[in-house]
């Protein structure tokens, strides 16, 4: 029986963000091989925080001094150490790959940070310049050159790819991210992993078109994409859908909702923040269609995934449907500008016939894409793997080899 130690940036959340739903489907593979879990952390537990206990993990507080984390682990003595995003790495990499050295140091980056903020720099830069504030089809389709030269200068980018290449191997949520850290930055194949959201099947039964209405996004209000698309959706795109659809109201969910949040609250326009939702799934089944109008972004997008489970059809931009359907019809639309997401939520919210052709999408996209058993098994068969061969990986691994000699 392997024995896992999870080095957390903070405590999961999985009914808060996506990052945290992806985290506890990581462990609950690492479960279903019987494998021991303790989950540590420096950061104190937030409100949403999941029971891990419950779950049979073992729960520390982490000190932050070295000597306390030294004795941790030498008295853990893990099999494998799993680090939450590339800071965990940078902060206590090097005191395992000396206490630990025959452990498999994986990490798991939940998406490429680097990337996200290279493309909050095109965004803000459109914005700066003056450029249309509706139409965003350029950036969309910034190629992946010129997303490779606008990130390979940055510290962050520098400081991700270094973790990366310092662990032996990389949960890569994304596979279009996949693609860029091979052909873009030359990062060998064999330290990624694809691992996407590991989701059940839909519901058999799913809500009907007549029982359903209003028109929801739900996303924490931390991460700076999801604000982003709040307020395009209130200044620009909301007034598009209102004049042809007066009688919709749009319902925003989202974890830590500020004052300056909740203060775009304006039921006479029908723009509602509803603040943390108890039950997002349930709050997507009942809403007849998702928005999610995301102009930068990166890894993929856990309220669309929560759409497909729900057949709730979506409406989103490239960025939010990247890396999440591969070769299938999007269950809903994609568009770049404003007015074509607003024609595209006018006819799905008023389309019975669209709207359940969008909807008989989802089943299959969940399957074809998330199916829970298929990437649980391959997980933990690569780690296995990686852990049998550990000495070879780490030989042609110069580059980690070198950089964890800082």
């Amino acid at each position: 029986m392997l024995h896992v130690l999870v080095i957390g940036q903070a405590w999961p959340e999985p009914r808060s963000s996506a990052v945290g739903g992806h985290m506890m489907q990581i462990l609950e593979s690492f479960l279903a091989r019987s494998w021991r879990i303790t989950f540590a952390s420096t950061t104190e537990p937030a409100e949403h925080k999941a029971d891990l206990s419950a779950l049979g993990i073992t729960e520390l507080a982490l000190a932050g001094d070295h000597a306390s984390i030294a004795h941790l682990l030498t008295e853990q003595a893990p099999d494998l150490v799993l680090f939450d995003r590339f800071e965990m790495e940078e902060q206590f990499g090097t005191i395992v790959a000396r206490h630990c050295p025959n452990a498999l140091r994986v990490l798991e980056t939940s998406d490429l940070q680097s990337l996200r903020e290279a493309r909050h720099q095109l965004l803000r830069r459109r914005l700066i310049e003056g450029l249309d504030p509706n139409d965003f089809r350029a950036l969309f389709n910034t190629s992946g050159p010129e997303l490779f030269r606008q990130m390979a200068p940055s510290a962050l980018a520098q400081r991700e790819l270094a973790a990366i290449y310092r662990c032996d191997l990389s949960l890569i949520i994304s596979d279009v991210e996949t693609d860029l850290l091979v052909n873009g930055f030359g990062v060998p194949d064999y330290l990624l992993h694809w691992c996407p959201l590991m989701l059940d099947p839909a519901a058999q039964t799913l809500r009907p078109f007549a029982e359903r209405e209003h028109i929801v996004t739900i996303g924490n209000f931390r991460h700076a994409p999801n604000w982003d698309a709040v307020l395009w959706m209130k200044h620009n795109l909301w007034p598009m859908i209102r004049r042809h659809l007066p009688g919709a109201q749009l319902h925003i969910y989202g974890a830590y909702a500020s004052p300056k949040a909740l203060a775009l609250h304006n039921p006479d326009e029908g723009f509602h923040l509803l603040g943390w939702a108890e039950d997002a799934l349930q709050v997507m089944s009942n809403a007849r269609l998702c928005l999610a109008p995301l102009r930068f972004g990166a890894g993929i997008k856990g309220k669309l995934a929560d759409a497909m489970l729900c057949g709730t059809p979506s409406v989103t931009t490239p960025i939010g449907a990247e890396a999440m359907h591969g070769a299938l019809p999007w269950p809903g639309a994609v568009a770049g500008t404003a007015e074509a997401l607003a024609k595209a939520c006018v006819r799905l919210y008023s389309d019975q016939a669209a709207w359940q052709q969008a909807q008989a999408a989802c089943a299959p996209l969940l399957k074809t894409r998330y199916d829970r058993n298929r990437h649980a098994w391959a997980l933990t068969e690569r780690i296995e793997h990686s852990l049998a061969h550990l000495d070879e990986q780490r030989l042609y691994n110069f580059t980690g080899a070198m950089l964890r000699r800082r």
